[in-house]
């Protein structure tokens, strides 16, 4: 069974961009890979979009040609050609595309500069970036409780912001609303906590729905080191997310 030329893109855009979702679908069996390469392909053209130009007009404007593509989907009309619109459409479902949509929206805060407002501000922006992509990968995969796979995007994502926050700094950014130290511990042992949480419960998530969850291996990792030493997060000092066995995790299904 062979990736047509649209499949093929789409993994070499999320080998190029995505070290961390490539290896993990790599894992996959190649079904699944037919539907993940497709969303992780459409997540990093969405999360770049408003970082590839200082206007922000133009930033809305590449934001919303992937906002009219979700609502071709959602409609069931004929989508846009394009190499990872065309195989996303053949990947996932009405409903998922307005999931999509909603991850698409939050990533408008990205072109601006204002800070978060508030706690809940923060969780929504986390929950429909890194939350809608991971619920929607595991339910096109199989059977699914969605707080157990949200609750490992959460901590996925708030590990994965940890890491680019000397990047987003260095952009003008306010990524955090407490930046102490004893603000970015608070955060880490509460992603910790969901991320435990999600773990505790993964005979809810399906052998089927499971490599949707291999991302998050080094999670973990990532939020205990913050945890212990938050200066390591200012200091670009915390380990990768894209270092984890795979092999292993493929065969026992544990993420």
């Amino acid at each position: 069974m062979e990736f047509d030329a649209d499949l093929v893109a789409c993994a070499g855009l999320v080998e190029r961009a995505d070290s961390l979702r490539f290896r993990a679908t790599m894992a996959a069996p190649l079904n699944a890979r037919r539907v993940l390469f497709p969303l992780y392909a459409f997540n990093i053209e969405v999360a770049r979009a408003p970082w590839v130009t200082q206007e922000a007009m133009i930033a809305e404007m590449r934001l919303q040609w992937w906002r009219d593509v979700c609502e071709e989907i959602a409609n069931g009309e004929t989508v846009r050609r394009h190499e990872v619109a065309t195989p996303l459409a053949a990947a996932i479902t009405a409903d998922d595309a307005g999931l999509l949509d909603g991850l698409v929206a939050a990533r408008r805060w990205d072109i601006y500069r204002d800070p978060f407002e508030d706690d809940a501000h923060f969780d929504a922006y986390i929950d429909q970036t890194a939350g809608n992509l991971m619920w929607v990968a595991a339910r096109r995969l199989g059977q699914a409780d969605e707080p157990t796979v949200r609750d490992a995007a959460y901590g996925a994502g708030v590990a994965a912001w940890l890491l680019a926050i000397p990047r987003l700094v260095e952009l003008g950014r306010v990524p955090l609303l407490d930046g102490t130290e004893a603000g970015v511990a608070r955060l880490a042992d509460r992603a910790l906590k969901r991320l435990d949480r999600a773990r505790r419960s993964r005979g809810k998530v399906s052998k089927a729905a499971r490599p949707a969850m291999y991302s998050v291996a080094a999670s973990a990792r990532v939020l205990r080191a913050a945890i212990a030493r938050p200066a390591r997060v200012r200091e670009a000092q915390l380990p990768p997310l894209d270092r984890f066995v795979l092999s292993w995790r493929a065969v026992s299904g544990r993420w």
